[in-house]
């Protein structure tokens, strides 16, 4: 039986997270901290399911990988961060003054409601009796897999950064070889990992697929692939080349041209 409780406990969580972070946007004048914040709701959404879901067995070491997940992504954009996205400062001019109170719903309130989405396999598995699996093991290895790749991609990408390679020069090598986004492949299979790690303990739970899929949607759709694609060609010629025999997503050997 699915629990309203587990459900309402995780929605909470993850709103107030975002809440305290777009309190943190006004005395800052940065909306950017959202960005910053949507691990740290991921995770407080999967503590709370676990507390609020009294399933220890299956809860705890999921809520535990999804921590160093949240921890890694949230250091690794504040490290990165140097002022609030031009999104946000075109929506900020846009809105004028009601921006504030707009963005708690418009930016902050819609990532902890699509993290609760996200969350739908965790939430489900916290509210479910799971048989004792011991192949849940698998899926967490297929996050942690998912985790390493992020990692890896995100250390080669600002290492290159670091470097003067030239205004139009690409990175093309490690995992940037095999694909135009390999950070975004490894955060979308750690998310899949997660959903067979709870699918492995309780079958029953197939239909939360929609999280993982949501979130690789995102990834691709809207705020990853695509959005930072949009005219990157136009700007930097090397990029097309780069396009043409490199996988925008999967790692897979370059085409030959």
């Amino acid at each position: 039986m699915i629990s309203a409780e587990v459900f309402g406990a995780g929605l909470a969580a993850g709103a107030a997270v975002m809440t305290l972070a777009w309190i943190a946007s006004l005395v800052r004048r940065d909306a950017s901290l959202a960005d910053i914040a949507w691990g740290p709701a991921l995770a407080a959404i999967a503590w709370a399911a676990y507390a609020a879901g009294g399933q220890p067995e299956a809860s705890l070491p999921i809520a535990a990988v999804i921590t160093f997940w949240a921890a890694r992504l949230a250091a690794h954009i504040a490290l990165r961060h140097t002022g609030e996205d031009r999104r946000y400062v075109e929506m900020r001019e846009r809105q004028g003054a009601s921006f504030p109170l707009r963005s708690l719903i418009s930016v902050f309130l819609v990532q902890a409601g699509v993290a609760w989405l996200v969350s739908l396999p965790i939430l489900a598995l916290a509210s479910t009796a799971p048989e004792p699996r011991p192949l849940l093991i698998a899926g967490l290895l297929i996050a942690l897999a998912g985790l390493a790749t992020e990692t890896v991609g995100d250390l080669q990408l600002t290492r290159f950064r670091m470097e003067d390679h030239g205004r139009d020069a690409v990175l093309d090598t490690g995992l940037w070889h095999y694909s135009r986004h390999p950070n975004y492949f490894g955060d979308a299979l750690f998310w899949w990992g997660i959903w067979i790690a709870v699918v492995i303990a309780a079958p029953g739970l197939w239909w939360t697929l929609a999280g993982p899929a949501l979130m690789t949607f995102f990834l691709l759709r809207v705020s990853g692939v695509v959005l930072l694609e949009r005219s990157i060609g136009e700007r930097r010629p090397a990029y097309r080349e780069y396009v043409e025999r490199t996988s925008a997503f999967v790692p897979l050997p370059p085409r030959k041209r």
